[in-house]
């Protein structure tokens, strides 16, 4: 029996699959992230990662009958909405400089 609400089984297999699906998520993301220098894909590899973490604080929400998980996520998703606007907007200033999405072509702005 689970404490916290009887109903609840203690291995939840919803919430087992919330949390499978948010790591895989995640890790997509990273790994997407790291091999590739798109700047583009390099952006929504971010956005993935925004994603998986948001699904998570909605299972273990779930998990512990809290809306605490759901109200954290409304948040997460503002700050996603805000880095997607910047984001876009100097990938655009970019491409307009240097005619190339490639991180490579902008590897000068990095400190010695």
């Amino acid at each position: 029996m689970n404490p916290i609400d009887p109903q609840l089984p203690p291995g939840d297999p919803l919430v087992m699959l919330g949390l499978l699906a948010s790591a895989i998520l995640f890790a997509v993301g990273i790994v997407g992230f790291l091999s590739r220098r798109n700047m583009i894909t390099m952006f929504l590899c971010t956005e993935l990662m925004f994603q998986g973490a948001g699904l998570a604080m909605i299972s273990y929400g779930r998990q512990h009958m809290d809306l605490s998980g759901q109200v954290f996520v409304i948040f997460i998703l503002t700050v996603a909405a805000a880095e997607a606007a910047l984001a876009l907007g100097l990938v655009v200033l970019l491409y307009r400089r240097k005619e190339t999405l490639s991180a490579e072509a902008w590897k000068e702005l990095a400190e010695s």
